[in-house]
């Protein structure tokens, strides 16, 4: 595929990355009882739902317990604010203990996490720039010719993706929207030393800590038949991949830079299994068919 614009800027010193730009993540309407809505991030890769200190102010939000919470750069304790009569479309998850930080490093209200994405689908539409939380429909049902389906395991909430391959040599790959650039991890470095760096950049997490990561372009990547040319991806340590089992395994986070690239994106977690709409253009095009 060809990088996202921008993705792909030289960084002679260290740049910085933010996990907190809204630009590069789309929302969804949040409502909390009679309030709202408000333009809540999707994250698919966080375990938790997020909600910002300063709307839990506002709405005064009953406090809850102190919880430990993993972000790209590491473990911090953070109180949280139960989200008793949260709604987005017509769902309506259960009462969530959100852990809360502060806006200007979240980017936005609120995040939604995989407790509050369970059992039902994400669709996000690029063409529309649309992104909705929907009802899962039965496997099977809906989709257009173009469309690539995948089908990924559950752990942890999260969806990873095995059907993946560098070179020849397996991969795992989580889908995160929450991130607007996609991370690998240092066993994935291991072997694309030989790939492009464009230097060092510091990736800035929602909890306002850094985490220093080599930025590289990757000629080429597979993830069930879909080829990805020339796909920028930010190398680090990070928390997550150890959370998941996947140090020692190259492994990468598939980010909004990346799912932007196709015309829709739906990702279901009832049925374990993610839609690519192939765009218009041939950027991407399954690797059969090449």
């Amino acid at each position: 595929m060809v990088p996202a614009t921008g993705a792909t800027t030289a960084a002679t010193a260290t740049d910085l990355l933010g996990f907190t730009n809204a630009e590069q993540r789309m929302t969804v309407p949040v409502s909390i009882g009679p309030s709202g809505p408000y333009p809540f991030i999707i994250d698919t890769g966080s375990e938790r739902t997020v909600v910002s200190r300063e709307l839990a102010s506002i709405l005064k939000l009953a406090t809850g317990r102190r919880v430990h919470v993993t972000t790209m750069a590491g473990q911090s304790e953070l109180g949280t604010y139960k989200l008793s009569d949260l709604r987005v479309n017509m769902i309506a998850p259960d009462t969530l203990e959100a852990p809360a930080v502060d806006a200007t490093n979240l980017g936005a209200p609120g995040m939604l996490g995989i407790d509050a994405l369970k059992g039902h689908s994400v669709s996000i539409d690029f063409d529309k720039n649309v992104m909705e939380v929907r009802a899962s429909k039965r496997r099977g049902m809906g989709g257009s010719p173009d469309d690539i389906v995948i089908r990924a395991k559950n752990l942890y909430g999260q969806l990873i993706v095995t059907d993946a391959r560098y070179r020849g040599k397996r991969i795992s790959v989580v889908i995160d929207t929450g991130s607007p650039v996609t991370v690998g991890n240092l066993a994935l470095l291991k072997l694309v030393k030989t790939e492009k760096s464009l230097g060092n950049v510091a990736l800035l997490t929602v909890t306002g800590q850094y985490l220093n990561a080599d930025y590289r372009v990757i000629d080429s990547l597979d993830i069930a038949g879909v080829g990805f040319h020339q796909l920028p991806i930010a190398f680090a340590d990070a928390v997550p991949f150890d959370r998941f089992g996947l140090s020692n395994t190259p492994a990468l986070m598939l980010g909004m830079d990346s799912l932007r690239l196709f015309r829709r994106v739906q990702i279901d977690f009832a049925n374990r299994e993610i839609r690519l709409t192939l765009p218009r253009s041939v950027n991407a095009v399954p690797a059969r068919f090449r």
